[in-house]
């Protein structure tokens, strides 16, 4: 890898890791390819936004239900042989859609059923994604491999479905289906080769496992602050792209201007990460964090308002700020949760946080619902003003949000000897709370990092 790529991230330097990325993308970017297809082919065959809200709902309720269950198994088994799996059975699901959409056969309820299988896996799939990669490099290369892994899941949720938005221009659903089985079978293939086995506390009781991650959660103010945020932007203010497909419609584009649409919000991904790498480490980290959340519900106002006005560019354009901002947001979220949760709660933590991505396709179950009745844009602009609501509570409520450093600025020498030996204690317990010196823990009001 170039000197000056590694040097600015150097997990990349890592080539257990960067295979780890590469499959990541070809699996996530499967993901994402499936779920627009999934969309895009419900509108088709019903043309009603109330289906394509079920569509949501069916894959996001099977993932929150999972979410406890399935970061207690990426805690207690072996991660590596839960990843190969989950990428099995995915692909195999989606092989069995590409099939029925070949065949003609293909109805509504069989994609709600696909989906709500997909999600089940996705439960369990998730929170072994984000407790397995940390142990395929050196810890001081921990930052940017959390960095890295923030940057795949959130320009990939923009730009791989902008490219696929494409591909169903000129390609049937069924070959997209089957190219998204393909992405999972690539990270089946590159999982078993890592031969990176990493073993899970089989001594705790599953039921004492899922208490001990939701008790972390509820007892540390930051995350629960961090997720409030994270669930609320998704739910009310992303959910708006469950309803894409109908947006499309209202503007006159077909699926070529729907991909374009895609691209848009792909591009400001980009341009939200970027900013990311750019950013220097600051003192006022959280107040980033909600002034990106603000600018881009604001600008999804805008969004709505073209699309009232049936200006297809104009949509375009509030759509792809909307998204760099949105990138910033959650990229930023993310890497501060990844920075403070402890190694042996961090499966059943970020699989809480996990929900986050299963609460917009549920959200827009509740926006196709109000679209049916009042149209699609007023519907938006109505949950666009709740989630403002909940970013100006944060912000007068949450002094730890506020206050929140750079995770350069918070991991100090002696916090970092604290998470070096949470690390080499893998089946130690974490008594959250009683330590303020943990990561995650409480730090007095006003402390300065």
């Amino acid at each position: 890898m170039p000197n000056a790529l590694t040097s600015r991230y150097p997990a990349l330097g890592h080539s257990r890791y960067r295979r780890y990325w590469l499959a990541s993308l070809a699996s996530v970017g499967a993901w994402q390819l499936a779920t627009l297809s999934q969309g895009w082919l419900v509108y088709e065959l019903s043309g009603s936004t109330l289906d394509l809200g079920v569509l949501g709902a069916a894959a996001s309720i099977p993932t929150i239900l999972m979410t406890f269950f399935g970061g207690v198994i990426a805690d207690r088994f072996e991660k590596r042989t839960v990843l190969m799996v989950t990428s099995s059975i995915t692909a195999a699901l989606l092989a069995a859609l590409a099939i029925l959409d070949a065949a003609g056969v293909v109805a509504v309820w069989h994609v709600w059923v696909i989906a709500g299988l997909v999600a089940i896996v996705s439960g369990v799939d998730w929170p072994t994604r984000q407790s397995y990669f940390i142990h395929l490099i050196d810890r001081p290369a921990f930052l940017s491999a959390v960095a890295l892994n923030s940057v795949l899941w959130q320009s990939s949720r923009m730009v791989v479905p902008a490219i696929g938005g494409l591909l169903l221009a000129m390609l049937e659903t069924s070959v997209v289906f089957a190219l998204s089985a393909g992405g999972y079978l690539t990270m089946l293939v590159v999982i078993r080769r890592l031969n990176v086995n990493v073993e899970g506390d089989r001594e705790t009781s599953p039921i004492h496992q899922i208490i001990e991650g939701v008790r972390f959660v509820v007892h540390t103010p930051l995350f629960r602050q961090l997720l409030l945020l994270s669930y609320g932007s998704m739910f009310f203010a992303a959910s708006y792209m469950q309803l894409l497909p109908a947006f499309a419609k209202l503007l006159g584009a077909d699926a070529t201007g729907y991909g374009m649409m895609l691209s848009a919000g792909g591009v400001g991904a980009m341009l939200g990460t970027a900013w990311v790498g750019a950013m220097r480490p600051t003192r006022h980290y959280g107040v980033v964090i909600m002034g990106a959340a603000t600018v881009s519900t604001v600008l999804l106002y805008g969004f709505a308002a073209a699309v009232m006005a049936s200006n297809y560019f104009l949509a375009m354009a509030m759509s792809l700020v909307a998204a760099a901002f949105a990138s910033v947001f959650m990229i930023l979220s993310i890497t501060a949760m990844q920075t403070e949760v402890p190694d042996a709660l961090r499966g059943r933590v970020m699989g809480i946080y996990g929900i986050t991505y299963s609460l917009m396709p549920l959200g827009g179950l509740m926006l196709g619902a109000l679209a049916a009745e009042f149209g699609a844009p007023s519907a938006v602009m109505v949950s666009l003003s709740v989630f403002l609501g909940i970013i100006f509570v944060a912000f007068c409520v949450s002094r730890d949000l506020r206050g929140l450093a750079s995770p350069e600025l918070r991991l100090t020498p002696e916090l970092q000897s604290r998470i070096d030996v949470l690390s080499a204690d893998s089946t130690g317990r974490c008594n959250t709370g009683a330590d303020p010196s943990l990561p995650g823990s409480r730090p007095p009001s006003g402390a300065k990092p």
